[in-house]
């Protein structure tokens, strides 16, 4: 193994050990000591299978790395049984190896007609959801039964406030181990991963939180029929995030539609603008960028070439980088105005606009699309014309190039995030 391939499986193999452990000891216990409270556990290990089975299944949005919790319905179920300490008004008896048991029970379930249905399993996520909601029973469980819980606090607004900062803390738990998996999966930046999870804790990630506490309380004070009455709220925000994100994904495909008019009128190479958003995507992500700045930018290097429409001839193999830099103003200019019809935000339309001013000049997007797309000009399809177009890269950081980008390109090649040269 190399010490790159070491390095990315390294924090993964902690998390999966540390998960596995987990399992085997919630399994090995229930299995000799038999389940507490069957009803109960068989009604939360349903509610989580449920919430497994809608889990999202659309592909990751321009900017996005899965950053939104994918099963709320199931997260906040586990995390309802981490946190009961009464049904009905009388005690349970499930301790924190139990909650895992049926936490992993449900989630396994719900993953299998995924799988039968040709999808990778969701180990990682399944990983963080016994790590998470073992994490939310141990700080719980021990306290609530042996009393300290009911002596200390009672049950009144501060066992509420009790149960939300249990929530919040399990939550941020969820965002690192998140962003640790992602940085050994991906190779980017942790800070602006981290970011992201904790971004996303401020949309579903508060509901799945707020639903989580108030199941726990509604099961506490009325039973096990409170567990369809508080699912409602959480399915609605589901469905309209679902709504949401289907929108993005029809922008997104239309602005993909629209990149791809060059290529049929023969401006452009083939997938050219895929590269090119593709590579910045993973630039700007080493750069540190990431939501709402990374959409933009992938957004800006899918259009970046349409003003080539307005060219009497194509350009040899659509490689503006080559052109005068007046010639190149003016494609731009004239792509900024084509992407402010289109609807997209309006710093979409200024990153295409200034791809051809000085560095120093231009926002970090528009360098960014502007080295990016150079280097895929230049590369050709061989390693030598790739290492080549790096090197005419480093001779114009000067002006045209900032010198950040290109060594940020240069890793992000080096990782093999991207493949160098043009594969259709």
């Amino acid at each position: 193994m190399t010490p790159r391939y070491a390095r990315v499986a390294a924090p993964v193999a902690v998390v999966y050990g540390a998960a596995a452990l987990l399992t085997a000891g919630g399994l090995g216990h229930t299995l000799w000591c038999g389940v507490d409270q069957r009803g109960t556990a068989l009604a939360f290990g349903v509610l989580i299978a449920v919430g497994e089975l809608a889990r999202w299944g659309s592909a990751p949005l321009p900017g996005e790395l899965g950053g939104k919790e994918p099963a709320p319905l199931g997260a906040a179920g586990a995390l309802a049984y981490a946190l009961l300490g009464e049904s009905a008004g009388e005690p349970t008896t499930h301790g924190v190896l139990q909650v895992v048991s049926v936490v992993v029970a449900g989630a396994l379930a719900g993953n299998v007609l995924h799988v039968a249905r040709g999808r990778e399993p969701a180990l990682d996520h399944v990983a963080r959801r016994v790590l998470t909601v073992g994490f939310a029973a141990v700080c719980f469980q021990p306290l609530y039964n042996t009393g300290l819980v009911t002596q200390h606090i009672g049950h009144g607004p501060l066992y509420a406030l009790f149960l939300l900062v249990l929530l919040v803390l399990t939550a941020l738990c969820d965002a690192v181990l998140a962003a640790v998996i992602q940085r050994a999966r991906t190779g980017y930046p942790y800070g602006p991963l981290l970011r992201d999870q904790l971004r996303a804790l401020l949309g579903i990630g508060s509901a799945v939180c707020a639903t989580g506490a108030v199941m726990a309380l509604g099961v506490a004070a009325a039973g096990l029929w409170a567990l369809p009455v508080f699912c409602v709220p959480l399915l609605l925000t589901q469905l309209a995030f679902r709504r949401y994100a289907a929108v993005r994904e029809v922008n997104g495909q239309t602005i993909a539609s629209l990149a791809r008019a060059t290529e049929i009128a023969g401006y452009t190479p083939a997938g050219h603008a895929r590269r090119v958003a593709a590579l910045s995507g993973a630039v700007g992500r080493e750069m540190g960028l990431s939501g709402a700045e990374l959409t933009v930018l992938e957004y800006a290097a899918l259009m970046h070439d349409i003003g080539q429409l307005s060219l009497v001839d194509p350009v040899p193999e659509g490689a503006t980088a080559l052109l005068p830099v007046p010639e190149q103003r003016r494609i731009a200019l004239l792509g900024g105005a084509v992407v402010r019809q289109t609807g997209v935000p309006a710093a979409v339309a200024v990153v295409v606009e200034r791809q051809a001013d000085p560095y120093r000049e231009q926002p970090l997007p528009a360098r960014i699309v502007r080295a990016v797309n150079a280097y895929d000009d230049l590369a050709g399809d061989t390693a030598a014309g790739a290492l080549k177009a790096l090197e005419r890269l480093r001779l114009g950081t000067a002006r045209d190039y900032q010198p950040e980008v290109v060594e940020s390109l240069a890793r992000v090649l080096a990782r093999g995030g991207v493949a160098p040269g043009r594969p259709g």
